[in-house]
């Protein structure tokens, strides 16, 4: 087993979309290949590998959008939660085998009531989606969704170790990754002591941005 992984800057809302492959198996999957699908699947071919799935994180259109066009370029197979309806249903805990790789589902609904993370667990990459970013959270509509996602970003923090390398589906950080240990001690969403204050946060969240300078 060789790793091959890609981050992919794709349009949109400064999206990244991902390439993740096997290169002795010379099989690989794409993650969230919108607004550009066409260089998701030359990058696959420049790696020579031969795409077996298309995932998305979630049902969001700016993160679904280029499916369409990645399943005709590449005879793949499209693989998400069930609610999406796909080919390839990823239940919470689901594994997809790429190669000799195994890529873990976990359903962690609050953004999105059909949202996954993935993760492989010999590397130890972790592909948040929009649940988790570089020092923020995925937005909510409202407070029901927020706790929502306060148990599930709680959830996920005892699933994966704290080196495990953290890759978003947007740039709106101060880096385009990070790691599990570095976002405990640093985002403020998960420096926040227990569920309200966790809320007050997600209420205040415009003038916190503000004060502190942050976009």
């Amino acid at each position: 087993m060789r790793l091959v992984f890609e981050q992919i800057r794709s349009g949109g809302d400064r999206n990244f979309g991902y390439l993740l492959g096997d290169r002795e198996a010379r099989t690989g999957v794409l993650i969230d290949p919108s607004y550009s699908p066409e260089v998701f699947v030359e990058r696959a071919r420049a790696q020579s590998l031969s795409i077996s799935h298309v995932i998305n994180t979630h049902s969001h259109p700016d993160h679904t959008n280029g499916n369409e066009q990645a399943l005709a370029l590449t005879g793949a197979t499209f693989a998400a939660h069930p609610m999406l309806r796909p080919n390839v249903a990823l239940d919470d805990g689901a594994t997809l085998s790429i190669g000799e790789l195994r890529l873990t589902a976990h359903h962690v609904p609050g953004h999105c009531v059909d949202h996954l993370v993935l993760y492989e667990s010999v590397h130890r990459l972790l592909i948040t989606g929009d649940l988790l970013f570089v020092g923020k959270v995925g937005g909510t509509q409202n407070d029901a969704d927020a706790r929502t996602e306060w148990r599930s970003l709680q959830r996920l923090l005892t699933l994966v170790p704290d080196e495990t390398t953290v890759w978003p589906g947007h740039d709106y950080g101060v880096r385009p990754s990070s790691t599990i240990w570095l976002e405990k001690h640093t985002n403020p969403f998960l420096l926040c002591e227990n569920e309200a204050a966790f809320l007050r946060l997600k209420a205040e969240w415009a003038q916190f941005k503000q004060r502190l300078g942050l976009k």
